[in-house]
């Protein structure tokens, strides 16, 4: 029973963040597009912050909690935003980014959970109190780690495309191709977090990001105690 009451915890404080996290960024991929020409995700709805139009039930609920509870790291992923590359008015130097949009959303919203975080320390304690602060952090550490994940430089992953973008044309091609095999990318990334090979930089890539939101905090901390 103690197991289960753990997991009803642990989905209760991480859904709002984890849900936010992935529509922000997604969404965001798709207004990038539309500011640089692409249409796409808003012909079909997907310039929404509604989860339900992002959430893959695998990548987006199950893959979050088993990563959580077996190498304490929630990574996830939704329904890609649909974007039509060839439609940007720069098609190679926009996609780095549109990629980016994603990633970039994840780090404003981790620092916003961690301006909430600040706030509800100082309040006088209490239970639901307690719970909001486990939830706020739980946006901090969701968002930091989406951000870091994301902006591993290989396809399909959003930085991946930033790097083809950044890439001369003779090597961004090639480089580019490795997306058709994004499936079995994005398996080996989690087989080697399993395994633990990746643990070690990924956590400490997300500790540093963290550190950024702490020290950009710090004036509002001062202020407040």
């Amino acid at each position: 029973m103690s197991d289960f009451n753990t997991i009803v915890q642990t989905v209760a404080v991480y859904l709002v963040p984890v849900l936010f996290a992935i529509s922000l960024h997604e969404a965001s991929h798709g207004y990038a597009a539309r500011y640089f020409g692409d249409p796409t995700a808003s012909n079909e709805g997907r310039l929404s912050l509604n989860p339900i139009r992002h959430i893959d039930p695998f990548g987006t609920v199950i893959l979050p909690l088993l990563l959580y509870f077996t190498i304490q790291v929630p990574f996830g992923y939704a329904k890609p935003v649909p974007v039509d590359f060839s439609r940007l008015r720069n098609p190679k130097k926009q996609m780095a980014w549109v990629a980016f949009a994603g990633p970039g959303s994840n780090f404003v919203m981790g620092f916003a959970w961690m301006i909430v975080f600040v706030v509800l320390s100082v309040l006088p304690p209490s239970e639901m109190g307690a719970f909001f602060r486990k939830m706020a952090g739980a946006g901090v550490s969701v968002n930091a780690a989406m951000f870091v994940f994301n902006m591993i430089p290989v396809p399909p992953l959003d930085g991946g495309r930033i790097m083809t973008g950044m890439l001369p044309m003779s090597l961004a091609r090639p480089y580019a191709s490795i997306e058709r095999y994004g499936i079995y990318v994005f398996g080996a990334l989690v087989l080697l977090m399993y395994l633990g090979v990746l643990n070690r930089f990924l956590l400490a890539a997300i500790e540093f990001v963290i550190g950024i939101f702490v020290t950009l905090v710090t004036p509002l901390t001062a202020l407040l105690t």
